[in-house]
């Protein structure tokens, strides 16, 4: 037998598993390094392993366990992530607006949650938004104790202050094996008396999220700005746009102005150089402004177009297709999608719930990915003018970062297009100007 390192029987010793009357649900709390300055400047107020929850679906299943974050309970659409990491920017996506989210990854907390840094454009660092957007998280194992230099309190302490219920001892795999079977089910998160209440006999409404228009929740009411002085200007409609897709624009010189989801864009089209559609959360049927701008500006606009997720919903149909809901939707790190044009296979991030039908495309429109799992669609461009889509993330906050090359070959297009009606000199590398947001 292999000698054991000191660290392994240090790890081995019984002081470190103190005994306790907790059943196997109880917290995990020994994933932490013992010598990290994190640790001992952040030492993380552990809740408490007694308060039981549950998960009820609509379709009768309930799952017991442990509650770690609000002692609230909440209804929302139960969702799964097969992502092993970043759960700080999934939980801050705002397409995930009105869901519960089951992680697949069975240990989750073990690095903490980051403080609200904020980079050169003002964007935030490690974050998609502001605020935690999901209705409430399930994890098989949570560890309390967390360790991580950007680590600024638990992963606990975070769904607390921001009144997110969170569950621990679930087990996550027969739970996921019912979501992939059932399809996305509506479901209630239960907290203290209610988790131990039976409500079997009860008729209990399960309050569809995707019914309700979602993208006006988390759009922005005013317009943004950030990098102004960046030497293309392009307009983003604000479905619930991360914050990793306006670095990426802005990290390669674009000045970005954030509109409202209903803004009409069409009115102020001379004061950009391109136009982008944002990601954004539940059903693309009830954006029908957003769609009936983007006629308008497929029919007018001589200028590049681009749309991610929503976005790529929202262009499909304004160019005549129809979108439809995916049983189990696509949300993860490593979903394939294959390029139309050549072949190639990208593994890519997503996060969504409806898909377009591209079983026919409408003239003078093509197919540009192809989901290599489900066939779904993964994207759409135009024949003959810079106007596409990808349904995945190529921003990728917590990777892969295999597509980004997606937003330098729209600012290119965008840069030729400008200088088609200008002078303006062409240029391999745009330096990064200071930022400037609202």
């Amino acid at each position: 037998m292999p000698v054991l390192t000191k660290l392994a029987q240090a790890a081995l010793r019984p002081s470190l598993f103190p005994k306790t009357t907790h059943s196997l649900l109880a917290i995990r709390g020994f994933a932490v390094v013992k010598d990290s300055p994190v640790s001992q400047q952040a030492k993380p107020t552990q809740p408490s392993a007694n308060v039981p929850a549950s998960l009820r679906l609509q379709s009768g299943q309930v799952f017991q366990g442990t509650s770690f974050g609000a002692e609230k309970s909440v209804f929302g659409e139960a969702v799964f992530t097969t992502s092993v990491v970043g759960y700080p920017e999934s939980m801050t996506d705002p397409s995930y607006t009105g869901q519960i989210l089951v992680f697949t990854q069975p240990l989750i907390g073990n690095y903490g949650v980051p403080g609200e840094t904020r980079d050169e454009f003002g964007l935030l660092k490690y974050f998609e938004s502001d605020r935690i957007q999901v209705q409430g998280i399930i994890v098989n194992d949570y560890a309390a104790q967390y360790s991580h230099w950007t680590a600024v309190e638990s992963l606990g302490q975070w769904c607390q202050r921001f009144g997110v219920p969170a569950i621990t001892g679930v087990d996550t795999r027969e739970l996921v094996h019912l979501l992939r079977d059932q399809g996305s089910t509506l479901s209630k998160i239960a907290v203290g008396n209610d988790a131990v209440v039976d409500h079997s006999a009860e008729n209990v409404s399960f309050p569809d999220p995707n019914q309700e228009n979602l993208v006006d929740r988390v759009s922005t009411k005013v317009p943004l700005h950030y990098n102004q002085s960046g030497d293309v200007k392009i307009a983003v409609v604000d479905c619930g746009v991360k914050q990793n897709i306006l670095r990426c624009l802005a990290a390669r010189g674009a000045a970005v102005t954030v509109l409202p989801w209903d803004y009409d864009f069409n009115k102020v089209k001379d004061q950009y150089d391109g136009l982008f559609i944002s990601n954004g959360p539940g059903s693309p049927s009830l954006l029908t402004e957003t769609v009936n701008n983007l006629k308008v500006a497929i029919d007018t606009w001589n200028k590049p177009i681009f749309g991610i997720c929503m976005g790529n919903l929202l262009l499909g149909m304004a160019a005549g297709l129809k979108p439809y809901k995916l049983p189990f939707g696509n949300r993860g790190h490593n979903q394939p999608a294959i390029c139309v044009d050549n072949g190639r296979c990208h593994i890519t991030s997503q996060n969504h719930g409806y898909a377009l039908d591209d079983r026919v495309m409408p003239k003078g429109w093509k197919r540009f990915f192809v989901n290599a799992n489900d066939g779904s669609n993964e994207g759409i461009r135009h024949e003959t003018r810079p106007i596409f889509s990808a349904q995945f993330h190529p921003e990728a906050k917590g990777g892969p970062q295999d597509t980004e090359y997606l937003f330098h070959d729209f600012l290119e297009a965008v840069r030729a297009e400008k200088r088609k009606n200008a002078s303006y000199p062409a240029s391999d590398e745009v330096s990064t100007p200071v930022a400037a947001y609202a």
